[in-house]
């Protein structure tokens, strides 16, 4: 079965950890931008800055501490990962340092487009708030996100090396780790030009998106 492969394992958890970062990122971004130099803004960027500058390891050994030692919520290697709790660590380690990212680059690029003069006229054209945030500023704002988030969803896949080895997650990664110690050169180059086939993609689905964000971009120009 593909899902239970070592590459089904690896590509479920790095749709969770980037659902997680999307779905929160984003929103904070949005949010820290419209309630700029607030408290709201200030703590958001507080955390944004931690998940950007601590290496994701470092949060991990941080949770299994507070989560698995402290509280006793999950068990630092499950019994089975059949069960959606035993996905929930992980998932959020590996995803923690995108969604900083993305919801600072979220932040940054509303500010941009908040200045601009077509937000000025939908605003004078009586539009209400709520249409000239979704319609007009967030479409424009995720262009330089989504942009990120393309090569990020591959590296994800593939390239939790250390999350995967942490957790005894039965992933490529993982895999990848134990092929270098064993001097598998078979694997290490497969699963390197696996993720070069990932990036491309990635890359691929982002020129797609930039279209559906912008009708000004057209993929025969």
């Amino acid at each position: 079965n593909f899902l239970y492969s070592r590459f089904g394992y690896s590509m479920r958890l790095g749709l969770l950890a980037m659902g997680f970062a999307v779905l929160i990122g984003i929103p904070i971004g949005v949010i820290s931008a419209l309630k700029q130099n607030t408290w709201i803004d200030y703590v958001s960027l507080f955390f944004a800055t931690i998940g950007v500058s601590v290496p994701n390891f470092v949060i991990a050994i941080f949770m299994i501490i507070i989560f698995a030692t402290g509280l006793h919520l999950i068990s630092i290697v499950p019994k089975s990962w059949d069960q959606v709790s035993a996905w929930i660590l992980p998932a959020v380690v590996l995803g923690f340092g995108v969604l900083a990212r993305t919801a600072r680059l979220t932040r940054a690029s509303m500010l941009e487009v908040l200045r601009m003069d077509y937000i000025r006229t939908a605003r004078a054209k009586g539009l209400s708030e709520r249409v000239v945030i979704v319609r007009h500023m967030i479409k424009n704002a995720l262009i330089p996100v989504v942009t990120f988030l393309g090569p990020a969803l591959a590296f994800m896949v593939t390239g939790a090396f250390i999350i995967e080895s942490m957790f005894g997650f039965p992933g490529m990664g993982r895999a990848y780790v134990t092929a270098i110690a064993q001097r598998d050169y078979s694997m290490i180059m497969g699963t390197t030009l696996l993720l070069a086939v990932l990036v491309a993609l990635g890359n691929l689905s982002v020129d797609i998106v930039y279209v559906l964000l912008d009708p000004r971009i057209r993929l025969d120009d």
